[in-house]
């Protein structure tokens, strides 16, 4: 059986979408340091430089369009770089942009949606596990808003199923899903450990 096209069948797309990303949301999980029992302020920053270099260029592409999800991602990178400085790293130029299909239909576009907006649910875990260890820093990526992810997730996932609604809308949503899983894992993996990080512990948290 061809496990693609059972896929891009399903009714709802939120499964769908499940289903072709689970082996590369597994593989993500697995090989990010910021997920070890032991994650430090430091694993905590170059966390934060792979999203960043991850969000950038998809920023600035899902703003080229008038249609389809138009997710705020700038207030993220606001969070980011308020996360960075904290941490006493100077500012960082912001990576050039990536090959992201300029005609993308809405449904890719949502599906690349899906993988963002579902990066803020790990956040939040990742949140309760680390404030204490990593206090005073205030972890602004990784809380959020004072709501929580989980009003944002609902509205979120009620836009999808009104967005995206025929196979073939599905199937597309699947593929923008595995191309932006596909790009944050090969920066990962890209990722040279250490790099660029310059950190100040000593450094108080800006208000």
């Amino acid at each position: 059986m061809n496990r693609s096209n059972d896929v891009a069948s399903e009714a709802d797309p939120l499964t769908a979408l499940r289903a072709a990303t689970a082996s590369r949301h597994a593989a993500l999980d697995a090989g990010l340091p910021i997920g070890a029992p032991d994650a430090s302020l430091h694993d905590y920053i170059a966390h934060l430089v792979l999203l960043r270099t991850w969000l950038v260029p998809l920023h600035a592409w899902l703003a080229g369009f008038a249609d389809g999800p138009q997710p705020d991602l700038a207030a993220r990178l606001d969070r980011i770089d308020a996360d960075l400085a904290d941490a006493g790293c100077a500012p960082l130029v912001a990576p050039g942009g990536d090959a992201w299909p300029a005609a993308a239909s809405p449904a890719y576009r949502w599906g690349v949606h899906y993988v963002v907006e579902g990066s803020q649910l790990g956040g939040a875990v990742l949140y309760e596990r680390l404030r204490e260890r990593l206090a005073p820093h205030r972890l602004r990526y990784l809380k959020g808003d004072d709501a929580g992810p989980g009003p944002g997730w609902r509205i979120f996932m009620q836009a999808l199923r009104a967005g995206v609604r025929t196979p073939a809308e599905i199937a597309d949503a699947c593929a923008g899903a595995c191309a932006a899983f596909d790009r944050i894992l090969e920066l990962r993996d890209d990722a040279r450990p250490g790099a660029a990080l310059a950190v100040t512990p000593a450094r108080a948290p800006r208000d």
